[in-house]
């Protein structure tokens, strides 16, 4: 394995590349974080291969033996999360403490899988057919695909890596362009732990390239994707056309709903955690925060004093609240929808300012729009950055009405004092995850994870759910 040059993982060996991309600090443009190798066509199909051979040894390999390697990565992961935390905080851009707790995250769900390799369970019922035993397995898929996203690089690839190898899958690791290291470390922590050669495989390169090839190739019984809702669609087309089973996790909207009798202080914490913590780069993030009249004008004086003092600075600086925005691309992205909000009549109540720092990077103040309509631009799409919009309304039935008038539907909160708006939000609210008093984005990875509408598509992920995806049932009948 070269010293300088992070390889690709191709049937339990290292590999060169046709091409090297460059991991860049977005804290810092002039710090390269590593040079990667990129894979073509044909590299992508010869890990294909890797994965398709080393399957029926891995389906048949002894459940207990798999759970140990599974505890020995998570063990690893926990015990290097200084290290590791301050790599993914390097090329993603989220603050240490952000970059230390995904990575324990991360950890942590190896440990989860490792203990559920131990835990599948089956059924046996009777037939209605006197002298017949009816028997319900799961087994594992084959080789799956993983495509992950840029804005979690290490729990996002954690929480498909470590089902898919927990119920007997071979798995095609395509970490997101922006961000291969913390997914290289998670492959080269998997490689000491010992895993047979082709189980576990690391293609990095263009989507375009190695995504398009784990999509068309027959070989690839299943594609798991996490990113953004145009290219799930494509994915979702490209599996169907070659019958592959597929899960989809995209994008989000996500209300955050403030009653008159919320605590102003939680309401605050609340709104100000979800929608810009992490750069506002969640897909979980509330960017459009639902205010009743009562307590609109308090919130909002509340939200400006209290973003006055939020620290945009480098990611591994001590003290700093949030990092920069992940790339150029993405600035601009944020740049021009806060352009559109201005436009479409909002009123820019704080930020949305290039900032410059001492170091060259992608530095954003946090932006709040209030008077904004939930039929403008700015509430209907997601910005993916920290960009967050105050709607007024008159009461909850608006608030609630308002909140599910989205095509998302990943997770919505509510901050009230009230029991009875509190149980009616969570039982109505068109999400997958309800938060009460509690910032949208902070998700726990040992339960379901998810949405509704145009959010997510498929069975759940992480959690015991995540056998829905990554097995297949049996039903045997069996004469007695």
């Amino acid at each position: 394995m070269s010293t300088d040059l992070h390889q690709n993982y191709i049937g339990g060996q290292w590999i060169d590349g046709v091409s090297v991309t460059r991991d860049i600090n977005p804290s810092d443009t002039s710090d390269v974080v590593g040079e990667y190798a990129q894979a073509d066509a044909a590299q992508t199909t010869q890990a294909i291969e890797a994965a398709r051979a080393a399957f029926p040894g891995w389906a048949a390999f002894n459940t207990q033996a798999r759970a140990d390697l599974l505890e020995k990565v998570g063990l690893e992961i926990i015990a290097r999360k200084d290290e590791l935390g301050r790599l993914l905080s390097r090329e993603e851009g989220k603050t240490l403490p952000e970059g230390v707790g995904e990575v324990v995250r991360a950890g942590n769900i190896f440990k989860f899988f490792a203990g559920e390799v131990l835990r599948r369970a089956g059924e046996v019922l009777p037939s209605v057919r006197p002298g017949i035993d009816v028997e319900i397995t799961r087994e594992p898929l084959g080789v799956v695909g993983i495509i992950a996203p840029w804005n979690f690089p290490s729990a996002i690839p954690a929480w498909k890596i470590a089902p898919a190898l927990a119920y007997g899958n071979c798995v095609l690791m395509k970490p997101a362009d922006l961000v291969p290291g913390s997914s290289w470390a998670i492959a080269e922590i998997i490689h000491r732990a010992g895993f047979p050669p082709g189980v576990f495989n690391l293609v990095m390169g263009r989507g375009s390239v190695v995504g398009e090839t784990l999509l068309t190739d027959p070989r690839v019984d299943a594609i798991s994707f996490t990113g953004s809702v145009d290219t799930g669609g494509k994915v979702a087309q490209k599996c169907i056309a070659g019958m592959k089973k597929f899960q989809l996790e995209m994008g989000g909207k996500n209300p955050l709903v403030v009653l008159d009798d919320a605590d102003l202080k939680i309401a605050v914490e609340s709104a100000v955690n979800g929608a810009f913590f992490s750069t506002g780069q969640r897909c979980t993030a509330s960017s459009r925060i639902i205010v009743t009249q009562g307590i609109h004008d308090k919130f909002v004086a509340a939200m400006v004093e209290r973003l006055k003092g939020i620290v945009v600075d480098d990611a591994l600086k001590a003290g700093t609240h949030i990092g920069p925005v992940v790339d150029q691309s993405q600035l601009n992205q944020d740049l021009s929808y806060i352009d559109i909000a201005a436009k479409e009549g909002g009123k820019l109540a704080f930020g949305g300012k290039l900032l410059e720092r001492a170091t060259k990077g992608y530095y954003l103040e946090p932006a709040l729009f209030t008077e904004t309509r939930n039929d403008q631009r700015i509430n209907r799409e997601e910005v993916f950055g920290p960009v967050a919009s105050v709607i007024a309304v008159k009461d909850y039935d608006e608030a609630l009405a308002v909140a599910n008038d989205t095509p998302f539907g990943l997770c919505g909160g509510i901050v009230t004092s009230s029991l009875k708006h509190a149980t009616h939000y969570r039982r109505n609210a068109q999400v997958g995850m309800v938060m009460v008093n509690l910032p949208t984005a902070g998700v726990d990875y040992h339960v379901p994870f998810g949405g509704r509408k145009g959010s997510s598509y498929g069975p759940r992920e992480q959690g015991r759910y995540a056998q829905e995806f990554f097995t297949t049932v049996k039903t045997a009948y069996v004469l007695a």
